[in-house]
């Protein structure tokens, strides 16, 4: 078993009062195909593994995490006002020390907080969530400036893994004809998207420009991130962003 001391602390110029953290598959408890850091509960793990993996999340966070259950979709939720796990693909606070979460694998996870200290989001990005504003809906409800936000981009898979089909492409170049710079053309009716690029633009299309992170591939790295496209069964990572308490 590899450290859990693999997991990602983003570089990136939050203020003092931002946390954040991402987690790899390692320093977990699950076995075979979810080894080792599995906290997917839809993710056909045992689920007393998925709670002692969470467990073990938790022991580095001020709470137990919001946790969504995500649907590909647009829905962003307050994470200091929800109860269970709500149907949703982002969430926000202003409070400290509540965790906004989303599960990753293969998906981009972006963290936002504002230079401030006064508000943190993470949104979970897939190419459907991407090209139904999931981004701009999380951006939206953290009401702050545009050009006081920043942005962290984590792993999701790569520019030359994801391969998609020419409706993906038409999705994102309908709203923004710069979008095509993020597609590769690899045979008749298939192209190759870059996530990132496609978060950045977005990001950068709403004021957003102090953008970080971006490049971790989760399908070529498998030692080190779980996968969904590489693997079809799988475990799911975390990214998590919190506001500290003063002091």
């Amino acid at each position: 078993m590899i450290s859990r001391h693999d997991w990602i602390v983003p570089d990136w110029p939050a203020p003092p009062g931002v946390r954040s953290l991402i987690t790899t598959r390692n320093g977990g408890v699950s076995t075979g195909m979810h080894e080792s850091l599995n906290f997917g509960l839809r993710a056909n793990d045992d689920p007393v593994a998925v709670a002692a993996n969470r467990a073990i999340l938790r022991a580095h966070l001020p709470q137990e995490p919001v946790w969504l259950k995500q649907v590909h979709g647009a829905r962003v939720v307050r994470a200091d006002e929800v109860i269970g796990e709500p149907e949703a693909d982002a969430a926000y606070t202003r409070q400290t020390g509540i965790v906004c979460t989303v599960m990753i694998a293969d998906c981009l996870p972006i963290l936002l907080c504002d230079a401030n200290a006064t508000v943190v989001g993470v949104a979970h990005a897939g190419w459907r969530g991407l090209s139904s504003d999931v981004l701009e809906n999380t951006i939206a409800a953290m009401n702050v400036p545009a050009h006081e936000l920043l942005a962290y981009l984590g792993p999701a898979i790569g520019a030359d893994a994801f391969e998609v089909g020419t409706e993906v492409r038409d999705a994102f170049i309908a709203s923004d004809a710069a979008a095509c710079d993020a597609f590769s053309p690899v045979r008749e009716g298939k192209w190759l998207a870059d996530l990132f690029l496609l978060a950045r633009q977005r990001l950068a299309r709403h004021g957003i420009h102090r953008i970080y992170g971006g490049g971790l591939c989760t399908l070529r790295d498998a030692a080190r991130f779980y996968s969904y496209r590489r693997d079809k069964t799988t475990g799911r990572m975390a990214a998590t962003i919190w506001l500290a308490p003063a002091g």
